[in-house]
Formats: structure tokens, sequence, C-alpha cells
């Protein structure tokens, strides 16, 4: 990844240094709240399959029509 594309480059390199894939970091790092205080959002369990779907489709996970909560859950854990 073009290191001079990365919006939030302590991120980035924070995210590499914890075992992150340069493209997780770089997606992360990217995001138009990069580094800002989260902690807003619910847990996936307090979620619908919806809102999950949605998730899935905005990071690009592959076959999440096919997936119930339960892999979604997964799925964006492990992406």
């Amino acid at each position: 990844m073009d290191s001079s594309a990365i919006k939030n480059e302590a991120q980035y390199e924070a995210l590499k240094d914890k075992g992150y894939s340069k493209e997780k970091a770089a997606r992360i790092s990217n995001t138009p709240d990069a580094g800002k205080k989260g902690g807003k959002a619910k847990p996936y369990e307090e979620r619908t399959r919806s809102d999950l779907y949605e998730q899935a489709k905005n990071v690009g996970i592959k076959g999440r029509s096919k997936m119930d909560k339960s892999e979604l859950i997964i799925a964006l854990r492990n992406n």
C-alpha cells in the first residue's frame, strides 16, 4: 500500500505493529473518523442481521448474503 494514501499514518503503523494486515490497517486508518475515540457502537450481538449485513457490505465481506447473523458476526470479527 502506498503510504502517501494513508490518512492516519500513526494509527496505520500501530495497527501493523499489532499484527493487522497492511490492507486491514489501511482500511481502518483511512476511515473518515480514523483515530477518533469510539465506543458508541452496540456489540454485534445486539445488532440486527440487517445491520450486520450492511456493515459486512461496507467492508467488502464476500458471501455475506448467504450468512446468518452468527456467521456475519464471525466474519466481521475476523475481517
